[in-house]
């Protein structure tokens, strides 16, 4: 099997130190490179290689006055597959990275990963492996399932959920919801904290109906649209995301179905906006921790212009760039590469990132970190004041929460080495 090998990083001269005499400390990106949602991989590694390159044009990491040791990054196609993932990470291992950085490929796909780098880890201490998660969100991974060896750097499905039902309780338009996903565990999920947590916050919505769908293989959404319509919903929680976003939101406007739609991340992933602004129809709001346009967050923003002007790509997750930023702290803050030790560094770290300041909570490696619920609108110079993806539409800032007041309860029991 052949895999994608990219170093972004060449070494550098020995440090003086012992300890610090290492030439790269290399990191593997385990995500979709090829299939439905290779263009959601490409930008997540895009934000990737650019923290990257950022951190080893300022010496690397453990710089001691001198030099210090640059990242590597190794690139790998997870096809959307937890095998393929796997096999993946024994590579990535055998070419010596010590994190892997993964996400993209959803929650099922992290928590093979996740169980498979734990059991290596207790056969193979000395070549332990972390799992820095940017982007899936499945509570488990911090939860029931969690491990001293995962860390999770998005807010999980509980929090974002607990985000749009504090809005939806403010929104009294809202009387008939659908629930619509893929199926898989995170879709499943977006569906029952949509229905615990929105039915909490207003008890007189009703919950008209719900469907589960194969992830990635949809190519015609237009009989769910029908059913959905049938049904007499005007809104819809779904936790779809890529091609199978975009699908849905072109058959809702094909079918001139005025829908309002409550997603965790949409607006982030490519094309989605491009979708809205052509369906000329409905709603989505979606929460994230940061949008494009948001006002009161000047560093997310002089990053965003950065990003843009150095990849001619729209920056859309910083989580996704700072990802590798606290990496490079936790090593800093350890002065060691031993995985063991940065694990226990990141733990409780506290880190000043471009949307504020965030903290990875040490009971369950789950980081604390502001949502905000936007909507996809069309440009008034007012609320929306910048078009996106060559659009007219643009991200309305509906509500903002702090990591603190969306902060859930954990059953994390984690075993520590």
């Amino acid at each position: 099997m052949k895999y994608l090998l990219t170093a972004v990083a060449a070494a550098t001269a020995l440090l003086t130190t012992p300890a610090f005499a290492q030439e790269t400390f290399k990191i593997a990106y385990i995500d979709p490179l090829s299939g439905p949602f290779a263009n959601v991989g490409e930008l997540m590694l895009s934000h990737i290689q650019y923290a990257v390159e950022d951190i080893n044009a300022k010496g690397g990491v453990l710089v001691n006055g001198k030099a210090g040791t640059k990242l590597q990054l190794l690139q790998f196609d997870s096809k959307l597959s937890a095998q393929e993932s796997q096999i993946a990470l024994q590579a990535a291992i055998d070419q010596g990275a010590r994190a892997i950085l993964t996400g993209g490929s959803g929650s099922s796909v992290v928590a093979a990963l996740v169980q498979t780098a734990a059991k290596h880890n207790e056969r193979n201490p000395d070549k332990a492996v972390l799992i820095l998660n940017h982007s899936s969100i499945d509570p488990d991974l911090t939860g029931k399932a969690c491990s001293f060896w995962h860390f999770q750097f998005e807010a999980n499905t509980a929090m974002k959920m607990k985000a749009l039902a504090n809005y939806i309780k403010k929104q009294p338009e809202i009387k008939n919801v659908y629930l619509l996903n893929q199926d898989y565990a995170h879709g499943r999920q977006w569906a029952r904290y949509g229905q615990e947590m929105v039915g909490l916050a207003r008890p007189d919505v009703k919950f008209v109906g719900q469907d589960l769908h194969a992830i990635g293989r949809v190519k015609d959404f237009s009989p769910y649209i029908s059913k959905v319509k049938a049904t007499g919903a005007d809104s819809l929680i779904t936790g779809n995301w890529g091609q199978d976003m975009t699908l849905l939101l072109r058959a809702a406007g094909d079918a001139g179905y005025n829908l309002r739609y409550f997603n965790h991340s949409a607006g982030s992933i490519p094309g989605t906006v491009l979708a809205m602004s052509q369906s000329k129809i409905g709603q989505l709001t979606w929460v994230a921790e940061w949008h494009p346009g948001e006002e009161g967050v000047p560093k997310a923003e002089a990053l965003s212009k950065a990003y843009k002007l150095k990849t001619g790509k729209d920056f859309l997750a910083p989580r996704i760039e700072f990802t590798t930023h606290m990496l490079a702290t936790a090593i800093n803050k350890a002065k060691s590469l031993e995985p063991v030790r940065i694990a226990r560094a990141m733990e409780d770290l506290s880190y000043d990132s471009v949307v504020g300041t965030v903290r990875m909570r040490g009971e369950d490696h789950q980081l604390l970190l502001p949502q905000v619920v936007n909507t996809i609108a069309p440009v008034d110079g007012k609320t929306v004041k910048t078009g996106w993806e060559g659009t007219n539409y643009g991200f309305r800032t509906d509500a903002v929460y702090t990591g603190n007041e969306l902060a859930q309860g954990t059953e994390c029991k984690m075993t520590r080495p």
